[in-house]
């Protein structure tokens, strides 16, 4: 989108009170034989592809013995089915609310980089955790691949939202990395923000080569803060797009939004990474 047409959205978001539509986005170019305006017309659907389920369960069985630090707790889905999640509680002594975390492409709920740093991370610092697993593909799968599935994730994302609910906890946020944020992102296009206190972005744009956003962030639309946070050295998509991504934040309006670079880190925050990480979501999330 141009600085003309964000600005445009500006003047007519200060002139009338709703929530601004996004013009149409240009067209998307071919990806070999591919056409991904076809993802695009099909947004948000379901249209036949189903995540692998197999792998999905075969990586649960792989890591649910390793959790030492947390409670697993499998959330009731629709259809008598449920989720693998790790819960873990504040080691605070007064809770400050629960954060709902989302793990990037293939991984699982108890992923080593990022993900597991985060969640016991942000539990030492006053925080409720769940982290959840979120649909698979193929590990060879990439972003196109991603998006038919992406609304399989709105019913985990409910199932977390409802339980903390049941724990009479309502300061909840998400916290969502790389392929994560796009599934979240796909929530909040369909849903809204209006059950969430807050939403965290890390590494917000990621995709992979050649292969476009399919449809703009809705960030412009969120009335909840939102922390757009990435690594220095991040991929490509994700700092290219650091501009536009602060531009529709801005026509959101919420002050306390904020765009933060974690210095000497990559996309997956490895070692200490993760810990300068988790110190700048925490810092970011007390002052809200």
């Amino acid at each position: 989108m141009s600085k003309i047409l964000a600005l445009s959205l500006l003047l007519v978001q200060s002139s009338y009170a709703f929530v601004p539509s996004m013009p149409a986005l240009p067209g998307l170019p071919m990806f070999g034989d591919f056409n991904p305006n076809k993802l695009r017309a099909e947004f948000n659907q379901f249209v036949g592809v189903e995540p692998d389920f197999s792998r999905e369960k075969r990586l649960v069985s792989e890591i649910e013995d390793a959790v030492l630090d947390g409670d697993v707790e499998y959330l009731p889905l629709k259809n008598s089915k449920e989720v693998f999640s790790i819960f873990m509680e504040s080691e605070a002594g007064k809770v400050k609310g629960g954060v709902i975390i989302l793990h990037n492409r293939g991984q699982h709920a108890n992923w080593a980089d990022a993900i597991k740093p985060l969640r016991t991370g942000l539990a030492v610092k006053g925080w409720d955790t769940l982290s959840v697993q979120m649909p698979v593909l193929d590990k060879h799968a990439k972003y196109y691949d991603y998006v038919p599935i992406f609304p399989y994730s709105h019913q985990r994302i409910d199932a977390a939202i409802d339980f903390y609910q049941q724990k009479g906890i309502d300061n909840v946020v998400i916290i969502a990395h790389g392929c994560g944020v796009h599934m979240a992102m796909s929530y909040i296009d369909k849903y809204g923000d209006g059950k969430l206190k807050a939403f965290v972005g890390i590494g917000m744009g990621a995709t992979d080569y050649r292969q476009k956003l399919i449809n703009d962030y809705p960030l412009y639309k969120m009335k909840v803060p939102i922390l757009d946070i990435y690594a220095q050295q991040d991929f490509h998509g994700v700092l290219q797009m650091a501009g536009h991504r602060k531009m529709l934040m801005e026509i959101g309006g919420n002050k306390k939004s904020e765009q933060i670079v974690v210095k000497d880190a990559g996309h997956y925050y490895q070692n200490e990474a993760a810990e300068r990480l988790v110190d700048k979501v925490s810092g970011w999330l007390n002052v809200l």
